[in-house]
């Protein structure tokens, strides 16, 4: 990816986000609205680190605070309509970026690369149910 990086370079340099504040989108989107505690914990910061991170996503436009109906005192983040607008703009890239990269490969190159990631989705659904890892063959 480091070699295609200056390739894509002007259009990932229009978006306006640091590497942090992209980690806070891509959790809002998918979670959806998550307290600020609940940001402290996935992102492994502290709360005044995440507040500055809100603050800002929420100055763009990118998201929004509301208090949670059940406890007032708690402050709930969610995505704005333009801020998964920006996420899918964001995504759009990485995929077309991906697209590209696919076209240089062969039939044969492709049928190993559909053989790997079938084997890494095996891994991951694994992962997720807690089941113990596959022995490795020598």
């Amino acid at each position: 990816m480091h070699q295609l990086a200056g390739g894509h370079a002007p259009e990932f340099l229009e978006i306006a986000v640091t590497m942090p504040q992209a980690k806070l989108l891509y959790l809002l989107s998918a979670l959806g609205d998550l307290h600020m505690s609940d940001l402290v914990t996935r992102l492994g910061v502290s709360l005044s680190t995440v507040s500055g991170l809100v603050d800002r996503i929420v100055e763009s436009g990118l998201a929004a605070r509301h208090e949670d109906a059940a406890d007032r005192r708690q402050v709930v983040v969610g995505l704005t309509a333009t801020g998964a607008t920006f996420i899918d703009r964001f995504r759009e890239l990485n995929a077309r970026q991906m697209r590209e990269l696919l076209n240089h490969l062969n039939d044969e190159e492709l049928a190993g690369l559909r053989q790997s990631l079938n084997a890494l989705s095996r891994a991951a659904a694994r992962a997720a149910s807690g089941d113990a890892p596959a022995a490795l063959s020598a």
